[in-house]
């Protein structure tokens, strides 16, 4: 691995400490949020919030101690005995481990004067790991919260300043996780390739602008319907578990797990579009947003017989336009980016989780995060074998 400037090292030290703060300031906005709510009598709204909070805590703990009890032993010594990093994830405390430890690791080989090839991959390693149980965390709680906030908003037609704060710390929290996952999914590349800012910057927007018109449908859909939105997310839920299975997933290192990473995925798919399998990726994306897309007309259409059943204050015939257009402004750059800034590669074959095929100068061999570098060949498709041949071309703007 080559060695770096120690102002990227500690670039990735900054970027690791801003993302653990978005993901406390966020978790404070929903705890303030649930308060204010109790304080105000509004008890199912404070108990949903809860639900959501601690649901999500604890399949991002379940994550994580799977994933620790499969990598190979001896990877993150010195770590806590198991019964220590047990109670942790128990205490729900497992996530804020890892990122405390990744902070530790970064700051390790930032410290060093020529950092050693082992110590940059043991990082990578760790950050690869905080980065999926972070976009995790954003669909599973995130995500229902800023639409949970947004429902409640529609139906009171208007919206308190603790509500404000926890709308902005989510789309924060998007938007960071959406970044940091795309920049984990280039680090995996075989070639190394720096993350292009016009990348970062197109798949950042389209991802966002697509998720925004989807969470507002489904706020509208629980603003008009309360009691139905549970039996819509769980139809839709389980279509999606069903197609995610269908696609033979094999993420996790043994069959239970694997059921989690299916359910994880398809809420993830209840909202946005994410890659699972290879091959065929452009039908499957097709076939999901033609999904996505219908349902959130119905609802459209269903808020325009049922006009009245919201307050007026709330221009939601501005929004509504305004969502179409960042659904079509999406769709247009998500077209571009996968036309000109999505690269192809020449991937390596798998190998065990936790360790590379090769060793570095100081005899040790490299810690290699297989599970990410599988979702990385699942959304980097694999060159041609007629390209191959081709000779390579030096990336320009974040292409290949």
């Amino acid at each position: 691995m080559p060695w770096l400037p120690r102002a990227a090292l500690l670039w990735d030290v900054v970027l690791g400490f801003l993302g653990t703060a978005a993901f406390l300031i966020d978790l404070g906005a929903d705890l303030w949020a649930a308060g204010q709510y109790v304080l105000s009598g509004r008890y199912l709204w404070a108990a949903l919030v809860l639900a959501l909070l601690g649901l999500a805590s604890v399949a991002l703990q379940l994550f994580s101690w799977v994933w620790l009890r499969a990598d190979p032993a001896g990877l993150h010594e010195p770590q806590p005995p198991g019964r220590c990093l047990a109670l942790l994830h128990l205490v729900q405390l497992g996530y804020l481990y890892r990122c405390v430890q990744g902070l530790q690791q970064g700051l390790l080989v930032w410290q060093q004067e020529e950092p050693s090839e082992f110590d940059l991959a043991y990082a990578d390693f760790l950050t690869m790991d905080i980065s999926m149980l972070r976009l995790f965390e954003t669909f599973l709680e995130t995500t229902p919260q800023l639409t949970l906030v947004l429902a409640i908003v529609l139906q009171s037609g208007r919206a308190e300043p603790y509500q404000w704060v926890s709308i902005g710390t989510s789309f924060v929290g998007i938007s960071w996780a959406l970044l940091d996952y795309h920049r984990a999914l280039r680090t995996c590349l075989p070639s190394k390739s720096p993350l292009g800012l016009g990348s970062s910057v197109v798949y950042f927007l389209w991802n966002l602008l697509l998720l925004w018109p989807r969470v507002l449908a489904v706020a509208l859909f629980s603003a008009l319907f309360p009691h139905s939105v549970a039996l819509h997310f769980l139809g839709l839920w389980l279509v999606l578990l069903l197609w995610v299975w269908l696609q033979g997933t094999d993420f996790m290192p043994d069959a239970r797990s694997e059921w989690l990473y299916r359910a994880t995925v398809a809420t993830i798919l209840y909202f946005s579009w994410f890659n699972v399998a290879e091959g065929h990726t452009r039908g499957r994306a097709t076939i999901h947003l033609v999904f996505l897309l219908s349902d959130s007309i119905l609802v459209a259409v269903t808020w325009s017989t049922h006009t009245s059943w919201l307050p007026s204050g709330i221009p939601l015939h501005v929004l509504l336009p305004a969502s179409g257009l960042c659904f079509l402004l999406g769709l247009a750059l998500r077209l571009a980016y996968y036309h000109w800034l999505h690269p192809s590669c020449r991937w390596e074959p798998d190998r065990v989780d936790g360790t590379r095929g090769f060793r570095s100068l100081e005899g040790l061999q490299l810690p290699h995060n297989s599970r990410m570098t599988r979702l990385a060949q699942n959304f980097f498709p694999r060159v041609r074998e007629e390209e191959a041949v081709l000779p390579q071309k030096e990336e320009v703007n974040g292409v290949l």
